[in-house]
């Protein structure tokens, strides 16, 4: 199976670090050799028409900033993707809620063309998700996106395939770990802005964390949810969306006086698409502190599912990509 990586940040670079560790498991484990073929960033490209140098690649980006010593020179990724033979796209290139962005463009190309899609690119799904969906379908590929909601907090698949046969009522969730930390930040006392400046100190929030404290990526993996699971056909600008920049101390005093916390709560179901703070009492699945992301899930007959993990990490990103490039596959052996 060959691979090519749009967008080498810290996801792209985490996923080619897990192939080459898992190397010998997937070979002697799963019977089935993956080799990436192309990795192109924002500067640069490598493709090789059998197998890059995985490690070579990884010290160029580390020492350079660059993949290799070939430059773009304002050729499109799609350009380069035509460049080399390959079977999956793992697209992780920046997240773009306006547009979707290259990543969107990359995507839309590559089920066009017959090839598997991995994604943890927000925008592409939150804008295009069921044109993408009928895409796949029309050419029979296959689409998969675990790790773009909730990074290795398992959630899409597990409603899909290990709940198969429930009624999924809602789902409610903390999907930004860097809202969560501010607010429990402020649950000890910091104001807000001193959390902020925390969680940037820290490498949990952006320079500029408008996406995050303004609930526009909580909104995109709410979409993403309602169309994957819910089966709905929303859009980004269909989210009724509240962020946290408004929440003062005094809110946050006042509702652990009352034996409650404030939480960015994201919750979908056939009727509602919502992303506010919310009033949360402690001990609730839903009161969690620190940078995890969870999600409550309410279903029919199984009862209500908790499940939390890390929403984002180069290790945490990557492990929900190898997953489903395993389920890919999988699903192509028995075809």
């Amino acid at each position: 199976m060959k691979i090519f990586i749009s967008g080498f940040g810290t996801v792209g670079q985490g996923v080619l670090e897990l192939l080459l560790i898992k190397k010998p498991y997937l070979q002697t484990r799963q019977g089935e050799l993956f080799s990436v073929v192309g990795v192109v960033d924002s500067k640069s490209y490598y493709v090789d028409s059998k197998e890059i140098c995985g490690l070579c690649v990884l010290g160029n980006k580390a020492s350079q900033g660059r993949v290799s010593d070939n430059p773009r020179d304002g050729k499109s990724c799609i350009e380069i993707m035509e460049m080399v033979d390959f079977d999956v796209l793992i697209e992780t290139s920046p997240t773009n809620v306006e547009d979707g962005g290259e990543g969107l463009r990359n995507i839309r190309w590559a089920l066009e063309h017959g090839k598997d899609v991995i994604t943890v690119n927000k925008g592409p799904l939150a804008l295009a998700f069921s044109e993408l969906d009928a895409l796949a379908k029309k050419n029979g590929c296959i689409m998969r996106y675990e790790g773009s909601v909730g990074g290795a907090m398992p959630i899409i698949n597990l409603c899909r395939e290990s709940l198969a046969g429930q009624k999924i009522k809602s789902i409610q969730g903390i999907f930004n770990g860097t809202c969560n930390f501010v607010l429990s930040r402020m649950d000890n006392g910091l104001p807000f802005e001193q959390a902020l400046k925390e969680a940037q100190q820290l490498g949990y929030a952006e320079t500029d964390p408008t996406y995050d404290i303004e609930g526009y990526d909580s909104a995109s993996k709410v979409v993403i949810l309602a169309n994957s699971i819910f089966g709905r056909d929303v859009r980004f600008s269909d989210v009724s969306i509240t962020g946290i920049s408004s929440v003062t101390s005094e809110a946050v005093n006042l509702a652990i006086e009352n034996g409650m916390v404030i939480r960015l709560i994201g919750e979908v179901s056939d009727t509602k698409l919502e992303v506010a703070p919310r009033l949360i009492p402690k001990g609730h699945p839903l009161a969690l502190s620190g940078t995890l992301n969870t999600a409550l899930i309410t279903t029919d007959f199984a009862g209500p599912i908790t499940v939390s993990g890390r929403g984002a990490g180069r290790k945490e990103t990557a492990s929900a990509i190898l997953s489903d490039l395993l389920a890919i596959s999988e699903a192509r052996r028995k075809n």
